[in-house]
């Protein structure tokens, strides 16, 4: 089942040029990771104030594989400078028609 991880960007204001650049340059290592199938980058217009980080994945549990793979400590100094990340996992619901 496709399992869809949304990750909420809080940031302090003046940085979202920044946000997005590093963005548009990430190594695109989770790219290759087994079961991933795509990523986007919503910007904040209207009803929330945090970029929205999606990534969509064949399963749940490739995605926690990948997940347990990723350094605990790579955003350090971004918790410093104000930002914060909330995940949330969600499973994506098939109609039939």
């Amino acid at each position: 089942m496709t399992y869809v991880s949304i990750s909420a960007l809080a940031f302090p204001r003046g940085i979202e040029a920044e946000i997005e650049k590093r963005f548009a340059e990430r190594k695109k290592a989770v790219d290759a990771a087994p079961g991933f199938e795509s990523f986007e980058l919503l910007r904040p217009v209207e009803g929330e104030d945090r970029y929205l980080v999606v990534t969509r994945w064949d399963s749940q549990a490739n995605y926690e594989k990948w997940d347990a793979t990723r350094n605990p400590d790579a955003h350090t100094e971004d918790s410093k400078r104000g930002m914060s990340v909330e995940v949330s996992g969600f499973e994506l619901v098939q109609h039939d028609e």
